[in-house]
């Protein structure tokens, strides 16, 4: 199993992260590169406890499915999304929330498998996790400057 594990500090109110973190907009804008769209389920706005949402984007050359259900989900601190289908053996993603003054720093924390036993788990450990840690941190960076400009 793979763990991600990161923090960004948003300078923001921590209702304003957590709300922009679930909107499946905001993520479609930014993933635009992989072309990820929701394409089942919630397909725009703000996700909420026991949807799903089912994604299509072009990830390593492919294009692929991805349907993630809110499994947890404790307003604005954290929630949780969790795989129902697809090519992942398991994922699971974790969102968390802290006030800190006046910014916010959102947590990550992103456990994947692959399948395919030992050549899973190497292609994980020497690709797969720099990958989905790019990911985020492009995700990221989009919730973080439109959190910082909405809170201007």
């Amino acid at each position: 199993m793979s763990k991600i594990y990161l923090e960004t500090i948003i300078k923001a109110h921590i209702q304003t992260v957590f709300d922009l973190s679930r909107d499946i907009d905001l993520h479609q804008k930014s993933v635009s590169k992989t072309r990820e769209k929701a394409i089942a389920g919630r397909t725009s706005g703000l996700i909420e406890k026991d949807e799903t949402v089912t994604w299509r984007g072009k990830h390593l050359g492919f294009f692929q499915t991805h349907q993630s259900k809110i499994t947890q989900m404790e307003k604005p601190f954290h929630f949780t999304d969790e795989m129902l289908k697809g090519r992942f053996k398991s994922f699971k993603h974790q969102h968390i929330f802290k006030q800190e003054g006046k910014n916010t720093i959102m947590i990550d924390i992103l456990e994947f498998e692959s399948p395919f036993g030992i050549i899973g788990k190497l292609f994980n450990r020497f690709f797969l996790k720099n990958y989905m840690k790019n990911f985020l941190l492009e995700r990221n960076k989009v919730i973080k400057t439109t959190a910082e400009i909405v809170s201007q």
